[in-house]
């Protein structure tokens, strides 16, 4: 239980997966005391232990999942990439642009999370020139949030020449966003 607590607390695993695991070895505990309760001398608590399989389910079944990216250049609200499944309509993601542009720029990057209605995640990554958007399935961890700052800023720091002279043709970018939705397929 408490590497689960280091787990969370190094950003690893969310805050939901953080929740189903402590149950689940919680519920272990309760089982190995009551065993040892009745019977101090049986070895029965060991076969607790050494049940398998359920944590990784678990893990697995709460973990959240990218399920689209997009970016856009600062201060437009059409995104210049979109990859994914069907994830936020495209009025969704431009209203969340378009309020992200309305703030004042900030200095260096700036990372933001937010629940949408449906349970679903969104992360949202914007540094100087650009913004990344990426539509998640459940709450990403804090490494998960960590990863896509860094795939933005490494955006940025690909493209800084078009970017700067505002030219906006993805077919002439590098993405590194990519490799969110190409490593879950």
């Amino acid at each position: 239980m408490g590497a689960l607590v280091e787990e969370y607390a190094g950003g690893r695993i969310n805050r939901t997966q953080f929740h189903v695991l402590y149950s689940r070895y919680s519920e272990q505990r309760s089982i190995i005391e009551k065993l040892m309760e009745r019977n101090p001398d049986s070895d029965a608590w060991k076969q607790v232990m050494r049940t398998r399989g359920q944590t990784g389910f678990l893990r697995a079944q709460f973990q959240a999942r990218p399920i689209m990216f997009a970016v856009a250049a600062r201060g437009r609200a059409t995104p210049m990439l979109t990859s994914g499944g069907p994830g936020l309509e495209a009025a969704a993601v431009e209203r969340l642009l378009t309020g992200l542009w309305r703030l004042p720029p900030a200095e260096g990057s700036m990372l933001g999370r937010k629940e949408q209605p449906d349970g679903t995640w969104i992360i949202l990554a914007a540094s100087t020139f650009a913004a990344t958007l990426v539509h998640f399935t459940l709450e990403p961890s804090s490494g998960q949030a960590r990863l896509v700052r860094d795939l933005h800023a490494d955006f940025e720091r690909a493209n800084r020449l078009p970017l700067s002279r505002q030219l906006y043709q993805a077919e002439r970018m590098v993405f590194p966003q990519r490799a969110l939705i190409e490593q879950t397929s």
